[in-house]
């Protein structure tokens, strides 16, 4: 499988999906298959007639201001279709990637619609426990309604499991890849504000081989509580002196978990006030806890 990564080419940019008025065809569509292994495989529907080159390539470009390309050999699937795979060992950066398919014709790569995707291989995905460095990727459709996908790459990775939200805490449970607790492992919940004004309140860690659990007092970060919204991002610290590791959920087939997994605030006692207190994800699918005041709302 011959495969590249490169910058887009300079003074080019990033042409706009083609649209069909220039000869390439319109609404090409591909159906993903994810496999338990972290590779992902896309069949296009490719219209009647639609020829390509030994060049033909599905496309993934990062999106951001220094974007990187990725290149997929793309060919026929034997079913009328065109196929390109990615592997599980071709490592794409941590982001968001968009796809698009460049047929070798000498139009521009065109943005591509999602088909149908099945993710049933991804859902409580177990990776191998010895595995340094896991690598996540989660097809979506974006907002205008194109094929996407957010990548996660991470060594080690603390997986957030059950989560057992109570008046006064939360108690989380997970798996850690990538490494095993060893003396003096703990979990720092670090206040997400400017530089100079941060706050850490540091919890033990219970282990069982990869196993973990603990519990985050509400207390601690309510402490630190300084008025309006107050984000604490959550990291696991595998031994005393090791570098931390950030706790988030990836290994299923939600790409944005922040809207579809939601969890109770519970009131608590604050200095001349009451706040509330409750684990959510963010935007990176990442474990952070907020503390909230009465003069803010969400």
């Amino acid at each position: 499988m011959n495969t590249s990564t490169r910058p887009p080419a300079a003074g080019s940019g990033h042409p706009p999906p083609a649209s069909g008025t220039d000869g390439a065809p319109p609404g090409l569509t591909a159906d993903t298959i994810a496999d338990s292994a972290g590779g992902l495989t896309f069949d296009l529907a490719a219209p009647p007639g639609v020829r390509t080159t030994w060049s033909a390539a599905l496309v993934l470009r990062l999106r951001g201001a220094d974007a990187e390309e990725v290149r997929l050999p793309l060919g026929p699937n034997g079913a009328g279709g065109l196929r390109a795979v990615l592997p599980s060992t071709v490592a794409l950066a941590e982001g968001r990637w968009q796809v698009y398919a460049d047929l070798g014709d000498g139009h521009a790569p065109h943005r591509l619609l999602p088909g149908l995707n099945d993710l049933r291989s991804l859902v409580d995905r177990r990776p191998l426990a010895g595995i340094g460095r896991l690598g996540v990727r989660i097809p979506y459709t974006t907002k205008l309604g194109n094929l996407a996908l957010r990548s996660w790459l991470r060594g080690p990775h603390a997986e957030a499991g059950d989560i057992l939200v109570e008046r006064t805490g939360m108690t989380v449970e997970g798996r850690l890849y990538g490494a095993l607790p060893g003396e003096g492992a703990h979990v720092e919940a670090r206040a997400r504000r400017t530089a100079g004004e941060g706050a850490t309140v540091t919890v033990p860690l219970t282990a069982d081989g990869a196993r973990f659990s603990f519990t985050l007092p509400y207390a601690g970060p309510v402490a630190h509580w300084r008025g309006g919204s107050d984000p604490w991002d959550l990291w696991l610290v595998p031994a005393e002196g090791a570098p931390p590791v950030r706790i988030g959920r990836l290994l299923d087939d939600v790409a944005d978990k922040k809207q579809i997994f939601a969890y109770p605030t519970m009131p608590v006692p604050a200095a001349g006030a009451e706040v509330r207190v409750g684990p959510y994800y963010t935007l990176d699918n990442d474990l952070a806890l907020r503390v909230t005041g009465p003069e803010t709302t969400g």
